[in-house]
């Protein structure tokens, strides 16, 4: 096991999600789709403009939670603890959580159908891209603790039942 989760500088959340906002941007150019607006255009802009704010929100507190816990916030740099507190205790994954939700947002606010679609493709890169080495690298570094873990908060957002 490396000495963090991601040692290549490409292996971030950008490489995922940025290419599905241009990408989306891009369709909606070429092939210009709209969401089904009429008198539901305010309901659109104000639920994505609280999406946004709640994504930007907890890509905030998240980053505040590990700083707190002297835990590294750049990808690529080793972490020596694994971070239960704040928002984590609610989600495995604030981070990528907070960006789904801004884009989610973004898309319903800013009328980019495409970009709910393109949505979907990069949530799943996500997961094996950058969550499942993650895991794989907590599980190794911090065994039964992070297994502990993982058994109480969900990869995305809840407690388990288990």
């Amino acid at each position: 096991m490396g000495e963090a989760a991601h040692n290549r500088s490409w292996q971030i959340a950008e490489i995922v999600f940025v290419p599905a906002l241009l990408g989306a941007l891009a369709l909606q150019w070429a092939v210009p789709l709209s969401l089904p607006r009429a008198s539901f255009t305010i309901v659109f802009v104000a639920l994505g403009g609280v999406l946004m704010i709640a994504g930007a929100m907890l890509v905030v507190s998240a980053r505040r939670e590990l700083k707190r816990q002297g835990q590294p916030i750049e990808p690529g740099t080793p972490t020596s603890a694994v971070v239960t507190s704040g928002v984590f205790a609610h989600s495995r994954n604030p981070l990528y959580l907070g960006g789904v939700l801004f884009l989610f947002g973004l898309a319903l606010a800013a009328n980019l159908p495409w970009l709910l679609v393109l949505l979907v493709p990069a949530i799943i890169a996500c997961n094996y891209i950058l969550i499942v080495p993650e895991e794989r690298y907590l599980s190794a570094l911090f065994g039964a603790e992070y297994q502990a873990y993982t058994t109480r908060v969900r990869r995305w957002i809840g407690r388990s039942r288990r």
